[in-house]
């Protein structure tokens, strides 16, 4: 893939998954690293060139035959795109792509049909590849992430209006390529270290500085990653597995209720300040309202929520706990544990509230607020 990055305040260019072969093409120019910031090896080394923050691909003859090039002219003005230009294209991993449109989840079920058992969710704007459509043109075959099934085609939007849709809401990711990747307050080695992302996160980059740095969010929060250990790659969101809804073993009745009642709030919106679980949260707001339906009363404030209940180690967190991450050793965002390793949080303003591993970034302390 090649790529376009243009400052957040600017207009991001779409990014097109091409082939193979225009992967393959030689003399583009290549990010030059002038710090590398690795938490195993601690190296800090210097090289001869800088990158360009903008880089400008030609695209080779053989590829204006497949259409390739007219997306690309077209692609700023969405209204000239025509099905013909995208049929059997890859764009952003996906040949027949399909942008679920639902207000809260579109349920993927084994079977096409309303008492099919459920394989998995598909939040709003999420992607799929759209593998049959069924002969009563109701049901689609439907493949997005680990989860493969059938969806109902009136919430799915499918050629020219999902290829929009994507491209109005794709954001180039910074994908950590190595384990306990260092995230720092300035784009520099003598930085602090806020904290350490594992191998395989993923970060929405703001900007790709011209200096071997990447600016990406972290949560709500604007901070630096070395290019030289980060893949930068466009995506969507895909669909969420049935065993990811899961809780673990030996939980109470009212952590699995608690657990379910967060997760259905997935995919509404993050808003900083807020504690509506409907109209918007910041990630306190959202553990706040959670545990007020439970008689819990929290303070709207994560530093102050670890205070509360009592201290649990990560080796003993149940579904139900609180997980706190921070900045160096300041709690700056909070968690709710649902079990098989995994928090559901109000993120940041693109993503909302979503389900991440619960190591995503390095877990400062968890507290045990629930009384089994």
């Amino acid at each position: 893939m090649f790529y376009r990055y243009i400052k957040r305040i600017g207009v991001v260019a779409i990014t097109i998954a091409l082939t193979a072969a225009l992967v393959g093409v030689k003399d583009m120019p290549a990010v030059a690293t002038s710090s590398v910031d690795n938490t195993e090896e601690g190296v800090v080394s210097e090289t001869a060139e800088q990158a360009e923050e903008v880089h400008n691909v030609e695209i080779p003859d053989q590829f204006t035959e497949a259409g390739v090039a007219e997306v690309l002219d077209n692609a700023c003005d969405v209204s000239k795109i025509a099905p013909s230009d995208i049929e059997n294209v890859d764009f952003w991993g996906y040949t027949n792509l399909g942008i679920a449109k639902v207000d809260n989840h579109l349920n993927v079920r084994k079977e096409p049909n309303e008492s099919g058992k459920l394989v998995g969710k598909m939040s709003n704007n999420t992607a799929c590849e759209i593998l049959k459509i069924m002969p009563d043109g109701k049901w689609a075959q439907i493949k997005s992430g680990e989860v493969e099934g059938y969806a109902c085609l009136d919430y799915l939007l499918t050629g020219v209006d999902a290829f929009k849709q994507a491209k109005s809401i794709v954001s180039p990711m910074a994908v950590s390529n190595t384990n306990g990747l260092n995230v720092r307050q300035e784009p520099n080695v003598e930085s602090e270290i806020i904290t350490q992302v594992a191998t395989g996160e993923a970060l929405e980059v703001s900007a790709v500085l011209d200096d071997g740095w990447v600016e990406v969010y972290l949560d709500d929060e604007a901070v630096y990653v070395s290019s030289e250990f980060v893949e930068i790659e466009e995506s969507l969101g895909t669909a969420i597995t049935m065993t990811e809804l899961l809780y673990g073993e030996g939980v109470s009745d009212v952590r699995v209720d608690l657990c379910q009642y967060a997760k259905q709030f997935i995919g509404n919106p993050y808003v900083w300040g807020g504690t509506s679980l409907t109209k918007g949260a910041d990630c306190s707001g959202f553990v706040l309202s959670v545990f007020k339906k439970y008689g819990v009363t929290l303070p709207h404030y994560s530093g102050s929520q670890a205070k509360c209940g009592t201290a649990v180690s990560m080796s003993e967190i149940k579904a139900g706990d609180l997980v706190f991450y921070g900045k160096g050793k300041t709690i700056n965002h909070v968690a709710i544990y649902i079990g098989n390793g995994q928090v559901v949080h109000a993120s940041n303003k693109r993503e909302g509230i979503k389900i991440s591993n619960v190591n995503y970034r390095t877990p400062l302390c968890a507290r045990s607020i629930l009384v089994d």
